[in-house]
């Protein structure tokens, strides 16, 4: 009996329940139309100054934040009226802009993995990031000019020995150029070492299956150990700071040459320009920078100026986005390059075995990169002709965007130069042959000879 006396309660007892949620629910309604009541204007005043107390102490002047957002406290206006930051009021906020903005309009295409304005901005960044010194030579008086040439010869017929990329020797004369830039009095006894050691830190950053560092050693004729050259490589990139990815002008012929072929459906996935004439280009640019002077120029000024004297300053100006007063100077100081590599023709593309056909170009192949050197610094004194009709160095590039020469060429390229008396002069600063030779018994020569 109790028991059903319970269930007999339980169930008068439910019913009231939702009375207690109604009440509840009318209260919270009450609540609500209290705070939809127009407040007063006392109210109104204490509001607003409680937000923006708690404005100024999330943001405050002396905090030192860096982002580009900042709370400022805007003042009564109408809703269509636009609110000045300039005569706002607020002296302590200010708006920092983080996001760069390129100097000039990308000519890159429309990229599905990646904004083209972005990658471009990247490229423009790291040319101004990896700065190099042109007067570092002067911090080695033992050292001449002619011995840094010589290195970096050598350095490309060990990177065809063994079948290194472009990119690698690019890096590791990047490398080279920076580290010498960082240090005082180094002899020439030191100088093999430091450049088969730039070498090998190029080949681990870029080669898929690097050569060890026995290969290296091995290539130097004993002159360096594999103890050195692991010792020289911490030394190395802690002086550099591991900064080890700067944009290199191979790169940047890369993507002059992929842009100026580039046809509507291409995003620059695959490369279709001629590997051909990519080579000889690639050959006007390391020859030029076997010269010190080249470190005076950005290494997308140096690669669009290569390109110019192949093509035409409409071409330039498109794949490359700069100006004619942006690559003048160095179209002007390669002329001599240019003339060197046209009077012997350049060198014939080579084949490596184990290397795919569409590979093959970019391969770090050697020239008689000294002797175009010397003839280059022969030439003197020359002077520039409007009415001059010598030819242009062989390969002319002919690209899709332009054909023809513009009428606003620079009248600096090869078919625009005239040697005063047609004749070739000695320059002061002449290779003799006589103290150069890179030639030896084995492909990997040894440089105590400098």
């Amino acid at each position: 009996m109790r028991g059903k006396r319970e269930e007999t309660q339980a169930k008068s007892v439910a019913p009231e329940a939702p009375k207690e949620n109604a009440v509840r629910a009318r209260k919270r309604k009450a609540d609500v139309a209290i705070h939809l009541q127009d407040l007063d204007d006392e109210e109104v005043a204490e509001m607003t100054k409680k937000k923006q107390r708690e404005c100024e102490l999330g943001w405050s002047s002396d905090g030192g934040y860096t982002s580009p957002h900042r709370c400022i406290p805007t003042p009564d206006q109408e809703e269509d009226q636009p609110v000045s930051l300039i005569n706002a009021g607020f002296p302590h906020y200010s708006f920092n802009n983080i996001f760069v903005t390129p100097v000039h309009c990308a000519p890159l295409p429309v990229l599905c993995w990646a904004s083209k304005d972005v990658v471009w901005s990247n490229m423009l960044e790291k040319d101004k990031t990896y700065t190099r010194d042109v007067r570092m030579m002067e911090k080695h008086p033992h050292l001449l000019p002619k011995m840094r040439a010589i290195l970096l010869d050598w350095l490309m017929e060990v990177s065809e020995v063994y079948k290194l990329h472009r990119e690698t020797y690019h890096l590791a004369q990047d490398y080279f150029d920076r580290f010498m830039a960082t240090q005082r009095n180094v002899f020439k006894s030191t100088l093999q070492l430091i450049g088969i050691t730039c070498l090998f830190i190029a080949a681990k950053v870029e080669e898929m299956y690097p050569p060890k560092v026995h290969q290296f050693a091995y290539v130097t004729d004993e002159a360096c150990t594999e103890d050195e050259i692991l010792s020289m490589e911490i030394i190395i990139m802690k002086e550099l700071k591991w900064s080890l990815s700067p944009q290199t002008p191979i790169s940047w012929l890369n993507v002059y040459m992929q842009v100026a072929y580039l046809k509507e459906t291409d995003e620059l996935l695959i490369p279709r320009y001629p590997q051909a004439t990519f080579t000889q280009i690639a050959e006007l640019l390391d020859l030029c920078m076997l010269d010190v002077r080249c470190l005076e120029f950005s290494n997308g000024v140096l690669a669009a100026s290569a390109l110019f004297h192949f093509s035409s300053l409409e071409l330039v100006e498109n794949v490359s986005a700069l100006k004619r007063v942006e690559v003048e100077e160095c179209v002007r100081w390669m002329v001599p390059f240019a003339m060197a590599l046209r009077e012997f023709g350049g060198s014939p593309m080579k084949t490596f075995t184990g290397i795919s056909g569409d590979d093959m170009h970019n391969i770090q192949s050697h020239a008689p990169y000294i002797t175009w050197l010397e003839k280059a610094y022969s030439y003197k004194d020359v002077e520039l002709d409007n009415h001059s009709s010598c030819p242009v160095p062989s390969g002319f590039l002919t690209p899709p965007l332009s054909s023809e020469k513009t009428e606003e060429l620079l009248r600096v390229d090869a078919a625009m130069m005239k040697i005063s008396g047609c004749e070739l002069q000695p320059h002061s600063d002449t290779f003799h042959s006589s103290e150069v030779n890179t030639e030896t018994d084995k492909t990997t020569a040894n440089l105590n000879s400098i």
